[in-house]
Parts: structure tokens; sequence; C-alpha cells
């Protein structure tokens, strides 16, 4: 599956906060786990292969590929067998798995918003970042991977959804999304495209593009405490503000302007622009390629503010980052490894021209100032985002508001919608259903089966 149809639905939630799972490897993950001969594989030299200290590294299969001159270079330093090992898919459920049965990697390449289910399952040990090494990185960075007051990964990537447009169609930046919508009415009277805008949407949701607009609209998921952090009791789906921005889903929906429709999903949402159908794409830098390949003439901003709202809203920001396994076999030499590769410009451009992120490290956004100016676009698309949460309540969050937001976009009702949406959520994380719903006139039940449960 490419990346970009894997990100288009929520990052990698399968593992179930709080759930403890089996502690034997199947054969389903043994499978998934494939050495990557010749990619980094068993990188380092020097001494008899069972007298050198083994470091095992876990990754996707692009970030693998890209991790082989680092891993080479880091064995052959420190007189270690790096085995750098592609994970197909389910990295996360998979580590979980493989940790508690005392068989997993020693390190692991991985979004930020697993941190919550990682540490909750004793998977992941802080990591050791000096004075320097912070300063060297981008601070939202840092940020994402700071979990209750600990530092959990060796941030290497950033990424966050824009709105990319035709400039061939749309030569000016929209400053609102009326305006966004009106130039997209437009162009579709004029036969010159056949949807006003393309946003993955599909028949379940997609909570993780929606958030760019809902956020924009004033919604929010959760609140923040003393110290800034997630606060799961401040659930913010039940609030009137919640409310309100998921009106402007229903009436940009397929009951009102049509802008936001289910038949987008996330497996055509990027076709939708590519071949023109579309003047304006939300999406993240996983796009890019394609649009390229397809030659749109592109430019990239921020997803704009709804007229009267003050567009204090933004996108998530994730965080790619290098963690240690709690139950790694060489702590030592992984808190080494992660130090390293987060640090080293070089891997950092390997792993930006393997999958096109915005690096972390300061030194390796600059390198591609001039070469990749998109890197910079994304990254200012952002400035007014919110990291990702990475706490275990968040699992429970991604799937209910995506039901949710498909069935608004279809035309339900939104106040009765909002209700069984809060529901549900709450219901799941420890919170008093009914006091989770704290908007006025909430109806005292309902039975609509469009929030649904995870």
């Amino acid at each position: 599956m490419n990346e970009h149809r894997a990100r288009s639905r929520a990052p990698d939630r399968a593992a179930n906060p709080g759930l403890r799972r089996p502690c034997a490897l199947g054969a389903a993950l043994l499978g998934a786990v494939l050495a990557l001969t010749g990619c980094g594989g068993d990188a380092g030299s020097g001494g008899s292969a069972s007298a050198r200290p083994v470091v095992t590294v876990w990754a996707d299969d692009q970030r693998a590929a890209a991790l082989k001159d680092f891993a080479r270079t880091f064995g052959e330093k420190y007189g270690a067998r790096v085995s750098v090992q592609a994970v197909s898919k389910d990295l996360q459920t998979n580590f979980v798995t493989a940790s508690q049965a005392g068989e997993g990697p020693d390190v692991v390449v991985g979004a930020n918003d697993w941190i919550g289910n990682l540490v909750q399952n004793g998977a992941i040990d802080p990591v050791r970042l000096s004075t320097s090494q912070r300063d060297s990185l981008e601070p939202r960075a840092v940020k994402a991977v700071t979990f209750n007051g600990q530092t959990y990964g060796m941030p290497y990537a950033l990424e966050n959804v824009a709105l990319i447009r035709n400039t061939a169609l749309v030569p000016d930046a929209p400053a609102t999304i009326e305006e966004a919508v009106a130039v997209g009415q437009r162009l579709k009277g004029e036969g010159k495209v056949s949807e006003i805008m393309s946003v993955p949407v599909g028949q379940a949701g997609d909570a993780y593009h929606a958030y760019a607009l809902y956020s924009q609209a004033g919604g929010y998921l959760f609140g923040r405490d003393a110290q800034g952090e997630y606060n799961p009791a401040d659930l913010g789906l039940g609030t009137e503000a919640s409310v309100r921005a998921l009106e402007k889903f229903r009436a940009l929906g397929e009951k009102g302007v049509g802008a936001l429709k289910r038949t987008i999903g996330p497996d055509n949402a990027i076709p939708t622009f590519t071949t023109g159908k579309a003047p304006f794409l939300i999406s993240g830098p996983w796009a890019v390629p394609d649009i390229k390949k397809a030659g749109i003439a592109y430019d990239i901003q921020a997803v704009p503010r709804f007229e009267g709202t003050g567009g204090k809203g933004g996108p998530f920001i994730g965080v790619q980052a290098f963690y240690v396994a709690a139950k790694a076999k060489n702590k030592a030499l992984a808190q080494e490894f992660v130090a390293q590769a987060g640090g080293s410009e070089r891997t950092a451009i390997a792993l930006t021209e393997a999958n096109p992120r915005p690096p972390a490290l300061k030194a390796a956004l600059a390198h591609f100032k001039d070469s990749n100016p998109d890197l910079g676009k994304f990254l200012a698309a952002g400035a007014d985002g919110v990291i990702q949460p990475a706490i275990p309540q968040m699992n429970v969050v991604w799937d209910p508001f995506g039901k949710a937001e498909a069935a608004i976009i279809g035309g339900a009702p939104v106040r009765s919608t909002v209700v069984s949406l809060t529901r549900a959520v709450a219901g799941q994380i420890g919170l008093d259903p009914d006091k989770a719903v704290r908007f006025a006139g909430a109806p005292a039940t309902t039975n609509h089966p469009a929030a649904g449960k995870d």
C-alpha cells in the first residue's frame, strides 16, 4: 500500500490503548519482518560475527532501505553487527507484540502518536538527548516526542497537511475556505473541473485530514492542562465549538455546496487532483511525487481559515522518530544508534530523499532549501498546527470521529450525531458520557448510528 494511502486514514491506531497483547509471535509477524539483504541488513565489520554485538532495527520498507549507509558506518565504528529489518505492515502492533514476547528489536522507527501506547505497554525507554542535540532540532519535533515530561524518541522528520492548489487553474492563494469554495464552484460551472476540491472523506470518514478544517472552524479534541499537555478529561467533542465546526462540514457537504463528498476518499483523493478534476487538494508531502509525475503546476499553502473564526486552527503536526526498545538486548548501543542516526545530516538527507518529509534536523532542512522548497512550505503551512496527540485516549477518537464526519457530510443532523460521537468516545476513555456532552440544547438521548463505535 502506498504510504499516502495509509496516512489518508488515521495514523497507525491498530493498537488498542491499554490492551496487553499476546506474548507469542505468530507466523504472520515472522512473515512481516523481512531482513533487507544488501540494504543495510547485518552491517558492520571486524571480528567474528558471533563475537560482535548485534543491534536490530525495525522500520518500514522505505526507511529501512534509507538507513543502510548509516547502519554500515555505525557497525564499523562500534564493531557491531547492525541488522536493519523491514516490517511490511502493522509495525506498531507487531513491535508491541514482539516486545512483550522478549523477541523484539533494539530500535524501532515510527510516528510520535505511538508513544502513549508504547509507554503504556512498557515497550520503549526514554532517550538521552544533550542540549546541543536538542538545539539542532526543530523545536516542535522535540515537543512531539516528549511524553509525561520525558523524551521518548529521537525525531528525524515532521509532516502535516496543507492546501495544495493547481496554479494553472488558481493562480492566487485563497484567503478563506469560503473563497476556495467559490473559486471551485466557478471552475466547475465553467466545465474546467468536476469537483470543487479534493479532500479525503470516504464512507468511513478521515479524522486525520478533517482535523485541519475542524480546528480552523474552532473545534478541538482534547484540552490542555496547566503544563500545556493534552488533558484527556477535557474532551472537546461534546462542546458548542465542536457543533459549530461540524455544522460547517455539513454546509460544505453533500446536502450543502458539495465541496466535501464521501465519494472522494483515501484511494482517489490524490488522483482526483492529479488528473485535473479538482483545483484544490488537502494532503501532505506524500502527495507531491504523484503531483509532479502528473505534470501539474502547483503551490502549497496553509489550509485557510473560515470567515469569522479568527483563523487560529491548524493541522496535526506529526513526527517520525527513532525509539529505543525497553527490552533491547544492547541498550547502550541502541541509545547511541538512535542519537547518532537522528543527528546525522547525511542520514537525515537520505531519509528525506527516500520519503520526502521536512527533516527535523535544522542542517538537513537547510540543505534542501533550494533543491526542494516544498519542504519549507509544508513546515510553514503547519505553523499554527498542533502536535498530534500521543495520549492513548486519542486512539479511541480516530474511528468514531471519522464516521461522524462522513455521516454529517452525507447530511446527518449535526447535534444528535455529535451526541452519539461524544458518548461513544467518552465511555471508552473513562469519562461520564452524559457529562461529556456539554453544549446547550443537546438531545438527551439519541439512537443515531452515524457516529458508530470504535
